[in-house]
């Protein structure tokens, strides 16, 4: 591999036979459900802590929440580019690992502390100086340090099987499964075990049962060392991305030649055929005369096919982010919404942060029958390797989030009609299962669909980067829930006769969340056509090499038939 031209030495480094497999990544699945345990006992619960222990008010609370969460799979990214060029995805893991324990830390002696804890002062916010300063860079450290490890950890799963091999390649969709499935099991545990001693025994319990299952999950994967597959880091993706653009704008003026087969490649297993698509990233790989192909000057057609790729994958990123904008409400409003129902089961009360748990039973049954039933049967059927493609994956978790908000809207009306008519018996909390139950489902196919499909396609030199982009979606629809919450109270204020925000009202009962929410669904249902155009026009890596094959077939066909 002609190295000095910026491509990646990760294509020729050997896979060994002898280590990998799904013996190596149990040491994955560990870690994953047991960090897991404590960050979705977090995601569900932590609303709450803000508004009942921090003092915030309940759009505060709501936005808090949804910018750590935004910012903690922004940060993915991070963990993705370090994994990709300087620290292998085992050290990343680790080394991210380490920061959301001491984030963990920082979060369990707060809520032990009174004094680090506000008093109520009326205000959306009463944390200010030592208090603010704890509470903030604790929030910072457990959105670096998850992000990190959720940026990084899948894809060193991923790397302990070769997609090259047909037997491998068919464990790594299993895979996927297996990761979601683990993420599942996690969830279970937090938003039962852990949110209920949160709520009833202590919130500091709570987080040291989150801290001590992270820091064991850690301590677990640093032992798996002598079982993984380690690839080898390669250029940084970005420093591959600006020399395709810089060669491209360089080459501007040199014409494209007629036959594709001229532009510049050389002799790589691992080369991808070339797509007409973008045919002006095509001059990065356009040599002059008397050029030598040096770096920042000439580009492989397998580097520029690379960059093709990301281009392609940006849209179907895009039309994913208002799905986790509905996710987004799932763990604030609908959380609050539970706070004020009926909590009791007989004579048990159940915490509402623990109501998440619905959808995750959903997944915990419904991903083994989708591994072991459905995939085996759909792949008789179509004859593809994972049943369905990952792209129609996604499709099927959209479609299930409209039906998710509209039945959300549907529910939140029967619940505040109730608690105005007769506030003393307010409806059960389970009413609050048939939207979560939906979505649950939704998120199913969607995650796996989408974490699978951006590792299968994404250059070799940044899968970590790649399969981190199903966690920025999240990133985006969080951060784009908190604008929503923002710019619906800033246009509503206007037109309603109390001049105060759908969702402004101290009291949630006097609140219109239930337009919120079919706002959410109408603008999941438009992107859902939106998603329609770009998944039908995205053209899959194996796809493209095949239409290359079928093409220099015909033209070769076309050659002996004009010679005879």
């Amino acid at each position: 591999m002609d190295v000095e031209n910026g491509e990646s030495p990760i294509s020729s480094y050997p896979l060994s036979k002898e280590k990998g497999g799904f013996n190596a990544c149990m040491f994955v699945l560990v870690l994953t459900i047991l960090e897991n345990i404590g960050f979705v006992a977090n995601m569900s619960s932590l609303v709450l802590y803000f508004h009942l222990v921090m003092q915030f008010d309940l759009s505060t609370s709501a936005n808090t929440l949804t910018i750590f969460l935004g910012s903690t799979f922004l940060l993915t990214i991070l963990g993705g580019l370090i994994s990709d060029t300087y620290l292998n995805r085992l050290y990343t893991c680790v080394l991210f690992g380490i920061l959301e324990v001491l984030g963990l830390l920082l979060l369990y002696i707060q809520a032990k502390s009174h004094k680090l804890q506000p008093d109520p002062c009326g205000k959306s916010s009463c944390v200010k100086g030592s208090e603010a300063v704890m509470f903030y860079c604790t929030i910072f450290l457990l959105a670096l340090g998850a992000g990190g490890v959720k940026g990084s950890v899948a894809a060193l799963g991923a790397d302990q099987f070769d997609q090259k091999d047909p037997k491998e390649a068919k464990a790594l969709a299993s895979f996927f499964n297996s990761y979601q499935f683990s993420i599942t099991v996690g969830s279970i545990i937090g938003v039962t075990i852990v949110v209920w001693v949160a709520m009833n025994r202590g919130w500091h319990w709570g987080f040291l049962i989150s801290l001590i299952a992270t820091s064991i999950g850690v301590v677990i994967l640093a032992l798996g060392k002598p079982f993984y597959r380690i690839q080898a880091q390669g250029a940084s993706p970005l420093v591959k991305i600006s020399q395709v653009i810089v060669a491209a704008i360089r080459n501007r003026n040199v014409p494209l030649p007629q036959d594709a087969n001229e532009l510049y490649e050389i002799e790589d297993n691992d080369a991808i055929s070339h797509t007409s698509q973008f045919r002006l990233l095509d001059k990065a790989a356009s040599v002059r005369r008397g050029m030598d192909p040096v770096p920042w000057t000439v580009c492989t057609v397998t580097q520029v096919e690379e960059v093709k790729i990301l281009i392609r994958m940006l849209p179907i990123i895009a039309s994913t982010i208002i799905m986790n904008t509905c996710m987004a409400q799932m763990q604030t409003y609908s959380v609050l919404q539970g706070y004020i129902m009926n909590t009791h089961l007989g004579s048990f009360k159940i915490a509402s942060a623990s109501i998440p748990v619905i959808p995750l039973i959903f997944m915990s049954i419904l991903l083994p029958i989708y591994e072991f039933f459905f995939v085996p049967l759909a792949r008789k059927i179509t004859g593809h390797p994972t049943g369905i493609t990952q792209l129609q994956r996604v499709g099927i978790g959209l479609v299930l989030s409209v039906i998710s908000m509209s039945i959300a809207g549907i529910v939140e009306v029967k619940r505040r009609h109730k608690a105005l008519e007769d506030p003393l018996h307010p409806i059960s909390l389970f009413w609050l299962s048939f939207q979560y139950g939906v979505f649950g489902v939704a998120d199913m196919f969607t995650v796996i669909g989408l974490m699978e499909f951006f590792y299968r396609e994404a250059p070799k030199w940044m899968r970590s980067l790649s399969t981190s982009f199903a966690l920025l979606s999240l990133s985006f629809g969080y951060f784009l829930s908190t604008a929503f919450v923002n710019l619906v109270n800033a246009v509503t204020k206007k037109v309603t006769p109390s001049k105060r925000g759908w969702l402004e009202a101290p009291d949630l009962n006097h609140n219109k969340l239930e337009l919120f929410y079919w706002f959410l669904a109408i603008l999941s249902l438009l992107n859902f056509f939106n998603y329609l155009f770009w998944a039908s026009w995205y053209k899959y890596k194996t796809d493209a090499n095949d239409e290359e094959t079928q093409s220099k077939a015909v033209k070769g066909t076309s050659a002996v038939a004009a010679e005879n």
